[in-house]
C-alpha cells in the first residue's frame, strides 16, 4: 500500500510542478523543504513522507489535511525532518 500512496504523491508533485511551470527549487521554497526532499519524493517513489513533510505537500497541493499517508510518527507525534536538523548545527 505504501508504494501506491507514494507513487500517487510523486505523480501529484510532478504534475503540480509542470502545471505551475516551477522548478524543484521553487517547490522547495513553497513547501519550506529542501530540494533534496523534493527530489527524494519525485525520483524515488517508495518511502512515505514524515507527517511534517506530508503536511507541507498537502498545503502546497491544496489537499485536505491527513490525505497523504505518512510513516509512523514517534510518541511526540512529530518527527524532526532533515530540513529542521540543518538549523540545529
Amino acid at each position: 500500500m505504501s508504494g501506491e500512496e507514494s507513487a500517487r504523491l510523486t505523480r501529484a508533485l510532478i504534475e503540480f510542478r509542470e502545471a505551475e511551470g516551477i522548478s524543484e527549487r521553487e517547490l522547495a521554497r513553497r513547501t519550506w523543504l529542501s530540494e533534496a526532499t523534493i527530489r527524494t519524493f519525485e525520483r524515488d517513489p517508495g518511502d512515505l513522507p514524515t507527517p511534517t513533510v506530508a503536511q507541507s505537500f498537502e498545503e502546497v497541493l491544496g489537499w485536505a489535511p491527513g490525505s497523504i499517508k505518512t510513516t509512523p510518527s514517534e510518541a511526540t507525534g512529530r518527527e524532526p525532518s532533515a530540513d529542521s536538523a540543518i538549523g540545529l548545527k
